[in-house]
């Protein structure tokens, strides 16, 4: 199984030296990032995603998108333009802009970040939204995001989960609304105890024995499926693989780690799922079978196969929408420091309704 560990793209170095100019440039991305993150919230997101929520949640949703959208492009600038990672798609070409339940095996703490890779590409990148555990809904500022977004907090103990996941599945189905649910099924990253643990339950249970992801659970993706299957276009099959290994957040910040990020797409059509849960449960067991199978192809051949099929960025977007982020979030900075003390109290006021707001999981609703 340790072959994962035994690519190298960089003439037999397993991973690119942490030198002092990859440590200065990723120190300044971290605090560009959150100085950005944390300025966008207070003064645009409060706006789209407060106030207007009390005109019109369709329009709250629209104008979000927009300015988180510019905001989320910075990471792909950061990890395709700036560290020079090389991220390959493969597997099936996807129609822009569909509203569709993404489901991906779930390798380290960071596969989450490159499917905006995928979602920028699409058009969608500031209406993607994820099921995460609910401890990352208490990171300061970044868990302001998560809120503001309409991510899906779990504690991954179903008794407790299930109001609040068909709760924030029913706000969901408004077909104006773009949407890409971004879904884990197995639960948590990959490691090797995981793993055993999830091989010796599946040998109990008579369940597939996986090599490379975990069993999933399947009450979230069949609550997905129940609530939204009226107002999806389609499910997409994700698997991701890294060169030369797997990354943590650092690595990526730091740009040491990975080298290449492939990401196989596969288009599932609403028709070919099943809609009773035990049917639904066979047919997700089944499809990370196909997923496991396809990883031990990957860390066999080093790619996935029908390579190709998404373009790179284009450099110059990149620019102009980072300069264009840059020029906005100076001004707030520049107001908020140096001019009207309201500016200050306004700033004040904005973080305690934030991290209130987070806390208790409640959001605005439309006055009419």
């Amino acid at each position: 199984m340790e072959v994962r560990g035994a690519f190298s793209s960089d003439g037999g170095k397993s991973y690119r030296e942490l030198t002092p100019l990859r440590l200065i440039r990723g120190v300044v991305c971290l605090l560009v990032l959150l100085l950005t993150a944390f300025m966008t919230l207070v003064y645009c997101g409060f706006v789209s995603a407060v106030l207007l929520r009390l005109v019109s949640i369709h329009r709250s949703r629209k104008v979000t998108s927009f300015f988180f959208g510019s905001w989320l492009a910075l990471w792909p600038f950061l990890f395709e333009k700036i560290n020079k990672t090389k991220v390959i798609f493969s597997g099936e070409i996807v129609p822009d802009r569909e509203r569709v339940l993404l489901i991906a095996n779930h390798r380290t703490e960071v596969d989450w970040m490159y499917l905006w890779d995928l979602a920028l590409r699409k058009g969608c990148l500031g209406c993607i939204r994820y099921v995460l555990k609910s401890s990352l809904m208490k990171l300061p500022v970044f868990g302001w995001g998560f809120h503001i977004l309409e991510f899906i907090s779990v504690e991954r103990k179903w008794e407790v989960d299930e109001s609040n996941i068909h709760q924030m599945l029913s706000s969901f189905k408004d077909p104006r609304d773009p949407l890409w649910l971004a879904l884990f099924p197995e639960g948590t990253d990959f490691t090797e105890q995981k793993c055993i643990r999830s091989k010796k339950y599946a040998a109990e249970h008579g369940l597939p024995i996986l090599n490379n992801v975990l069993l999933p659970k399947t009450k979230g993706f069949y609550a997905c499926m129940e609530d939204l299957r009226g107002s999806l276009d389609a499910v997409y099959d994700v698997t991701i693989g890294y060169k030369p290994r797997c990354p943590s957040l650092l690595d990526n910040v730091f740009g040491v780690n990975p080298s290449e990020v492939h990401i196989h797409v596969r288009r599932i059509a609403l028709g070919e799922i099943p809609t009773s849960e035990k049917e639904v449960s066979a047919w997700l067991t089944n499809t990370f079978q196909l997923k496991d199978q396809l990883l031990s192809d990957f860390y066999l051949q080093g790619h996935f196969p029908h390579q190709g099929t998404e373009g790179d960025l284009s450099t110059v977007k990149c620019l102009v929408n980072f300069v264009a982020l840059m020029m906005l979030i100076s001004t707030f900075t520049f107001f908020t420091i140096f001019s009207s003390v309201w500016f200050k109290i306004y700033v004040s006021l904005v973080c305690c309704y934030l991290s209130s707001a987070t806390y208790f999981n409640v959001r605005p609703k439309p006055l009419l």
